[in-house]
């Protein structure tokens, strides 16, 4: 996106990547269905930014969802808003959207140079890159690094830019992932089971969604949305009856007589396998079992976070380069005429199209910030 704002500008623009290919993380993002955007208002829209929402908030104004719509209806892309409020591709792929966009560069003039991996070596604005034939050098009135994150390391993004460049640099951290819980051996058995309609609430913020049982703990994006609120050792509740009041709850349980337990939530509620594992896991209050008490889990079932799962495995990562290190056109305050954009930068957000709007975003808000340094 930076490279077709520079083009359009009127600069000349060289591309380098590291793999064979480019935009294998953005074929990633399409191998479910290209989340593109999202279409709720935009100030609940940058509210899914946590503490970077004042630094994205430009970004975003520049490029908003609409635009991102209108961009890619412009690549020959119709896109729909889904039931949830996401936006996709009609056909949901990445692939067409990338050829065509690529297509479009190149007819812009832009050279690309893929097998070319950054070695951290720089002097000025020249870069030295590894490639199969030998060592390459580069220069540029300009340069622009869009390094990512550190998750799905085997498409590029492995983070080892951290030990190129100068700080503040925040680690890199796990984001849209999961989180460990110490599971019973019978509820590991139930692995890979969806708990598709329930709410969870961590950090004051309760959210409604799906969420996935694993062998290690759990996983969904319902539990993506509320990454900003979690931690390790964090409380995290989940609501399997989100559409039943305590009280009615508490009404029903009244009504259960002689029945097995399991038999009655199964019947009345419409429990599955997954969620009466899920009541019955240890640790248990006594009398877990009576009305009120039941009720109350029912509706508040208390889980205690271990550990996020590794950042190999995260959808997208926090940390990176400090907006205090940064201008507002995303230039290095200790590198003049270096920028960054995209996830290699300290922002996050959760899935469902606000990762790769703030990425295209920030590769517009980069490309106006090389061609004010460069004096157009």
């Amino acid at each position: 996106m930076a490279a077709e704002t520079l083009l359009t500008a009127g600069a000349s623009v060289d591309l380098y990547d590291a793999m064979p290919s480019l935009g294998r993380k953005f074929l990633l993002a399409g191998r479910g269905g290209l989340n593109l955007t999202h279409s709720e208002p935009l100030p609940a829209f940058l509210a899914r930014f946590g503490p970077a929402e004042g630094a994205v908030t430009p970004w975003i104004e520049t490029l908003p969802p609409q635009a991102i719509r209108d961009w890619a209806a412009g690549l020959g892309v119709e896109t729909f808003v889904g039931t949830s409020g996401r936006i996709f591709p009609t056909d949901f792929k990445a692939a067409p959207l990338l050829r065509a966009w690529l297509g479009r560069l190149r007819t812009l003039g832009l050279r690309t140079h893929p097998r070319h991996r950054w070695t951290g070596d720089a002097e000025g604005r020249r870069l030295r890159f590894e490639t199969p034939t030998g060592p390459v050098t580069a220069e540029g009135d300009a340069v622009l690094l869009a390094l990512g994150g550190a998750s799905w390391p085997h498409l590029g993004s492995d983070g080892t830019w951290t030990a190129h460049l100068p700080g503040p640099i925040a680690p890199l951290a796990p984001f849209n992932c999961g989180w460990e819980i110490p599971w019973s051996p019978v509820l590991r058995e139930k692995a890979g089971s969806p708990l598709k309609t329930v709410a969870l609430t961590a950090g004051g913020q309760r959210v409604r969604g799906e969420i996935i049982l694993a062998d290690y703990g759990l996983e969904g994006s319902a539990l993506y949305a509320l990454s900003h609120h979690l931690a390790p050792g964090g409380r995290l509740t989940i609501d399997l009856l989100p559409d039943y009041s305590e009280a009615a709850v508490l009404e029903t349980l009244a009504q259960r007589g002689g029945a097995s337990l399991s038999s009655f939530l199964k019947k009345r509620f419409r429990l599955t396998p997954a969620a009466l594992a899920l009541l019955h896991e240890p640790p248990r209050p006594a009398g877990w079992d009576a009305p009120p008490t039941l009720a109350l889990r029912l509706k508040a079932l208390p889980l205690t976070l271990g550990q996020p799962r590794p950042i190999a495995e995260a959808i997208s990562t926090a940390g990176g380069l400090a907006f205090d290190g940064l201008t507002p056109g995303l230039m290095l305050k200790a590198r003049p005429g270096w920028f960054a954009a995209g996830e290699m930068i300290d922002w996050a957000a959760p899935t469902g199209g606000y990762l790769l709007s703030a990425c295209l975003a920030s590769g517009v808000q980069a490309a106006h910030g090389m061609l004010a340094f460069c004096g157009r």
